[in-house]
């Protein structure tokens, strides 16, 4: 500050510390792991795997690459719908789950219904619950909600594989779990950073909290609600795909079997059946999205 009072601006602003400070943490991690793009260049071995793999996204298999079909096998493109088909129901189970624990935890985590409330809620029994018990209440929804999605998907599967073994019911919790998570967060946050001239004025006219909550927040809130879940949504299906590398028959799981094979036409074709579902669910919610929000 100078000597007349005046505040002088800091010649090193603190966008600039940021970003110098994500530089310099970027290049100690590079140099902790020892990374050089010299380990990017592919072998000569390499380079030709590659080469006969990308050479057969032009001409996907339309039939089995295998030498030896046992009698009774599903032709390849049945396979593939079934497939895309079982990643299609896994998905969308675990979507509902984790929306039912996304509004449920996210509701608890929100301040917004009991935090905002006038001077006669302090009084009797809700001014007890409010001084106490809901702020307990939104501090462990949120520290759950924390454990949710700090748990990768993929570890969770792992979990549920050794506790109740390869079942759907273990790709659903396993996808679930964390999506619920991440909804729950983005929920909470969502209505509570929601414009409040609404608010104000159902306050104003003696609504609770809750009534302020669920007609004037909510509705504020619910457009990108709408949209952050179809959102994840897509996301979700590309998991349950993964979640086939661990055996659950989706997508994934031929995809693995076929690359192990070394079948790399019924990898394109299994990859361009994922493509089609993501881009056929992207189009649906996008059609939803308008008419819901218009």
């Amino acid at each position: 500050m100078a000597a007349d009072g005046i505040r002088t601006p800091n010649p090193v602003g603190v966008r600039v510390i940021l970003i110098t400070s994500g530089v310099v943490a970027c290049a100690l991690a590079w140099g902790a792991l020892g990374l050089g793009l010299s380990d990017l260049v592919p072998t000569s071995g390499g380079l030709s795997l590659a080469g006969r793999f990308f050479a057969r996204a032009f001409s996907p298999a339309w039939q089995s690459e295998a030498r030896f079909v046992p009698d009774g096998t599903p032709p390849l493109l049945e396979v593939a719908f079934e497939a895309t088909l079982q990643t299609l129901i896994l998905g969308a189970a675990a979507m509902s789950l984790a929306l039912v624990l996304g509004l449920a935890l996210g509701f608890a985590a929100s301040s917004a219904w009991w935090s905002g409330a006038g001077p006669e809620s302090r009084r009797g029994v809700y001014g007890m619950l409010r001084r106490s018990f809901l702020p307990f209440l939104c501090g462990a929804s949120r520290l759950l909600i924390v454990v949710m999605r700090s748990v990768h998907e993929l570890l969770w599967a792992v979990l549920f594989l050794a506790a109740v073994g390869l079942n759907d019911l273990a790709a659903v919790f396993a996808l679930a779990i964390p999506y619920g998570g991440v909804l729950a967060k983005i929920f909470s946050e969502l209505v509570d950073e929601a414009p409040r001239e609404s608010a104000r004025s159902l306050r104003g006219l003696g609504a609770s909290g809750l009534q302020t909550y669920w007609f004037a927040l909510i509705p504020r809130a619910l457009p990108d609600m709408v949209a952050y879940g179809f959102y994840r949504f897509e996301c979700i299906l590309r998991s349950s795909a993964v979640l086939g590398f661990f055996g659950f028959p989706t997508l994934g799981l031929y995809i693995r079997q076929s690359f192990n094979a070394t079948n790399y036409g019924e990898v394109w074709t299994f990859l361009y059946a994922l493509l089609i579902l993501v881009v056929a669910a992207d189009a649906w919610s996008g059609a939803v999205r308008k008419r819901v929000l218009a």
